[in-house]
């Protein structure tokens, strides 16, 4: 039994030892966190954030969820606009926070990192976070206010855009019509002009003919007329013509005649 408890009183004893050097460990984890903690506040007091970035990543190494390091990081790269990093930091705190104080305030600078980042809706949506959690909070409220406002004029500022889009398209569209309304009117004029001049071809074809048989008319109605005798014309043409025939057969009675003078007569036997 002595053997025993000795060997029990040992085990207890090593126990108690661990435990001490645990407890030594941990309190000098936890001091060497506080001392980069404590150059970061340095640094950033400074106005040096990259250093105070550093530092605060330092003591945020050993325990990722220590509550001021993720705190004062996030609000170093705020300073650097780094805003999106920022918010990352913001958005761990607010969901691992234990007390509801600190969420509100993770809250709260999410909203202010996101707004800077130009994402209105998920900075509204942090800023309503945090007035949950802490209805009191007027600067939040503000903050609130003034980003819907900014959503506002966004969504008008987009659909004034939008506007002016359409009617660049619509516009472009109309153009478009009407140029090809005028290339239809033109090539419609352009079938009209050659038709026209076709036709007016045609015509002074035609009135040429028509002048070339007027002419052709009018010469043989001349020759006609001038081959037309009168009644009188041809009664004395005629005589004329009956007189030369008489005169002719005369003529040849008188050659016949003395043809016959000429003529000797032989002896009958």
């Amino acid at each position: 039994m002595v053997k025993q408890r000795k060997t029990f009183w040992n085990h207890i004893m090593k126990n108690i030892v661990v435990i001490l050097f645990l407890v030594m460990a941990l309190n000098g984890f936890s001091q060497k966190e506080k001392l980069h903690l404590i150059e970061g506040n340095q640094a950033y007091a400074s106005g040096n954030y990259t250093e105070a970035e550093k530092k605060y990543l330092d003591a945020i190494t050993t325990d990722p969820n220590y509550i001021e390091g993720n705190f004062n990081l996030g609000d170093a790269l705020f300073r650097q606009e780094k805003y999106e990093d920022a918010a990352r930091y913001f958005n761990h705190i607010a969901e691992t926070a234990p007390d509801t104080e600190t969420k509100a305030k993770a809250y709260h600078n999410l909203g202010n990192s996101m707004l800077k980042a130009q994402k209105l809706g998920e900075s509204i949506n942090a800023y309503k976070q945090a007035l949950k959690l802490n209805p009191q909070d007027d600067e939040t409220r503000y903050n609130l206010s003034y980003a819907l406002k900014m959503q506002q004029q966004q969504q008008q500022q987009q659909q004034q855009q939008q506007n002016q889009k359409n009617n660049q398209n619509q516009d472009q569209e109309n153009k478009e019509q009407q140029d090809k309304q005028d290339q239809q009117d033109q090539q419609q004029q352009q079938d009209q002009d050659k038709q026209n001049q076709e036709q007016q071809q045609d015509q002074q074809q035609q009135d040429q003919g028509n002048k070339n048989e007027e002419q052709q008319n009018q010469q043989q109605g001349e020759m006609q007329k001038g081959n037309k005798i009168s009644k009188e014309d041809a009664d004395r043409m005629l005589e004329a013509l009956q007189l030369q025939e008489k005169n002719t057969q005369e003529k040849l009675k008188k050659q016949r005649l003395k043809n016959a003078q000429k003529i000797k007569i032989e002896k009958d036997w």
